[in-house]
């Protein structure tokens, strides 16, 4: 059984969610600029390290952090100059004041489903940065589903070619109110012959004000907080 296709597949990831502009990595290098952040970067949640690598093109000490192996094995095959380790979204320690900016990307944060969850991650943020160090979190805003049904009404059929085989996924979004989740159940087909696979993923929905009331009781203060466009959401 596939756990999660993109995931344990990072060249399928990359061919699903090209990047060839950098937008995300641009994105986070003009905040960190913006706001004077120092050279020291943590990328958690870093994937197959795209946006750690180009981080570290622009003259910043990257470590890239995930959770997958899989993907911190691509990351220093195809994406060197960051250093990679493994480490948990939900709580971990690299260390005390070590870094001068945290960034995490691409809704990355959301996979903290529960209070506690966020709270781990923050406070775990809180204590690797330094004194007056940086904050970047980009994300889907919760928000967004007040009144709106339109990525929910239907599911979202993709469909892409790599290396000769036909990828089709077929995606539902489902919002679970009470646990306040977009819950996503994806089915994966190919043009090889593979049987279907089936995945199901949620991301926490949090509303700005609410984002806004956790950083503050974790000792962040805000600098901006938008309603996108992030690099993809």
């Amino acid at each position: 059984r596939v756990h999660n296709l993109l995931t344990d597949n990072p060249e399928l990831y990359e061919a699903r969610f090209p990047d060839p502009d950098r937008l995300a990595g641009r994105w986070t290098e003009d905040c960190l600029r913006r706001h004077e952040a120092g050279p020291r970067v943590l990328d958690m949640g870093c994937g197959t390290g795209r946006d750690a690598a180009h981080l570290h093109g622009a003259g910043r000490e990257v470590t890239g952090a995930d959770l997958s192996e899989a993907m911190l094995d691509y990351a220093r095959a195809h994406h060197p100059g960051p250093w990679y380790v493994r480490a948990d979204l939900h709580g971990f320690d690299l260390g005390q004041g070590v870094f001068d900016a945290v960034v995490c990307l691409d809704s990355a944060l959301l996979y903290c489903h529960t209070n506690d969850q966020l709270d781990g991650f923050l406070s775990s943020c809180r204590r690797a940065l330094t004194r007056g160090g940086l904050l970047v979190a980009e994300m889907r805003n919760g928000a967004y589903f007040l009144g709106r049904t339109d990525l929910l009404d239907a599911p979202t059929v993709n469909q892409f070619t790599w290396q000769g085989t036909v990828y089709q996924s077929t995606t539902t979004l489902t919002v679970d109110r009470t646990a306040q989740l977009l819950r996503r159940t994806r089915v994966w087909t190919a043009d090889d012959g593979s049987e279907p696979v089936e995945q199901r993923s949620a991301w926490r929905l949090l509303f700005p004000q609410e984002l806004r009331h956790l950083l503050a009781a974790h000792g962040f203060e805000v600098l901006e907080l938008h309603d996108g466009p992030g690099p993809r959401t």
